[in-house]
């Protein structure tokens, strides 16, 4: 009946004034964390990146100026040309070697080996290799709040078993209290239970502060006041290959993104062809009959299709593709050796499950046995059977079986959360 009494003295607690869950914490975490606006930064980097590569498709217009000096110019063959046209007439000064042009060139790309579709493909797979990074260590801050949240449990867990400890302490002194007055106790016995009383009140000193701190971390994670924190439930997962964890989902975009790279890789190779027109206004103009015989400026305009072959590409391809294969095998290893610890840690996590659920088993028999030791050396101590030395060790020993009772309890919660987080179930 007594152990009843205590479980719902250390539950009330919970029951009354609960308030946040630890899937809530993990919410608002999440919410709170700073590396959240990371996403935001990515998906504009990525738009922006897009937008460049689709305006690679838009004209390319250049306007230039240009004044050169040269040491010849073509010219008619000295001794022939000349002597004729000045017999007929004709002023043939020949073209200078100062020349001048203001012009405009227009480039417009019909089609470009697939590389734009590359830079596109690329852009899109480091975005979201990015964002599973960021997933990645969102996800272990789970794994922190849950340390802080037990944290908290347990902390609390010890200073509500203090102060049920410290009720029996102080029931016993004013029994020892009145026997002195009696002249059935001694006073040194007297001093024996205050000492205790004080060591006890140090120790629930020590966890207020352990349990305030964790408050104040989590709720700087959480951005808002911790007050009271919900148990959560004992719903054991099934373990698997840990298949949904982010980590994998991270390595599984890198390795598209080196895809990604091998293919922007090739289409480099690949030759490209495009539209291009040419207009400026100077001297010479493409009539070099006209620039040797006047040298007035004039307008000139030419448009045409080009094919372009740039073979640097091939001289690195090898060794660009071998490289990115090694990243590919680097992320292979790293992907299993993930899965071989994630695989190993659940088990060694259900394996200490099932050490807390046999260690368990018999919790509350030891409470309620040394809760009847206890009451029985009170009765003695009562009686002049026993001294104040062996009762202190009596309630000792009914306060480490409770607290452990609790502590168990708290802990089974927490390795089932554990193992929960390394499966992600």
């Amino acid at each position: 009946m007594r152990l009843a009494v205590y479980m719902l003295m250390a539950l009330s607690p919970l029951m009354l004034s609960s308030q946040l869950t630890l899937d809530r914490c993990v919410e608002l975490a999440r919410e709170n964390y700073p590396l959240v606006r990371q996403y935001e930064l990515i998906r504009r980097t990525e738009n922006a990146t897009l937008s460049d590569i689709g305006k690679s498709w838009l004209p390319r217009i250049g306007a230039y100026a240009q004044a050169t000096v040269q040491n010849d110019v073509p010219e008619f063959p000295s001794g022939i040309f000349p002597p004729a046209l000045a017999s007929a007439g004709f002023d043939m000064p020949g073209m200078r070697k100062d020349q001048y042009k203001v012009g405009i060139d227009l480039n417009q790309t019909i089609w470009d080996g697939g590389k734009s579709a590359a830079d596109r493909t690329v852009a899109r797979h480091e975005a979201r290799r990015d964002e599973m990074s960021n997933d990645v260590e969102l996800y272990a801050l789970e794994e922190r709040i849950e340390i802080l949240f037990f944290g908290i449990l347990l902390t609390e867990s010890q200073i509500r078993q203090n102060a049920l400890t410290e009720t029996l302490l102080r029931s016993n002194a004013d029994k020892l209290q009145s026997m002195l007055r009696n002249g059935t106790a001694m006073q040194s016995d007297v001093d024996a239970i205050e000492a205790e009383l004080l060591t006890v009140r140090q120790r629930t000193i020590s966890l207020q502060s352990s349990a305030g701190a964790y408050r104040r971390m989590l709720g700087m994670f959480i951005g808002e006041q911790v007050d009271s924190l919900i148990l959560p439930g004992t719903e054991m997962p099934r373990i698997t290959d840990g298949s949904d964890r982010p980590e994998l989902r991270l390595f599984a975009a890198e390795q598209a993104t080196v895809e990604a790279r091998k293919k922007l890789i090739r289409s480099s190779l690949m030759p490209r062809i495009g539209l291009f027109a040419q207009a400026f206004y100077g001297y010479p103009g493409f009539d070099y009959f006209r620039s040797m015989t006047s040298r007035d400026w004039s307008f000139n305009a030419m448009a045409g299709i080009k094919l372009s072959w740039n073979i640097d590409s091939f001289y690195s391809r090898k060794n660009s593709l071998a490289q990115l294969d090694n990243a590919e095998s680097r992320i292979n290893v790293a992907k299993d050796l993930f899965l071989f610890n994630n695989r190993l840690n659940a088990i060694e996590q259900d394996e200490e499950i099932q050490r807390l659920l046999k260690t368990m088993e018999d919790d509350e028999r030891i409470v309620r046995l040394r809760t009847s030791v206890r009451q029985a050396a009170e009765s003695r101590l009562t009686n002049g059977v026993i001294d104040t030395t062996g009762l202190l060790s009596k309630i000792t020993d009914e306060a480490n079986a409770s607290a452990n009772a609790d502590y168990h309890r708290i802990q089974l919660v927490k390795a089932i959360y554990r193992l929960r987080h390394t499966i992600n179930k």
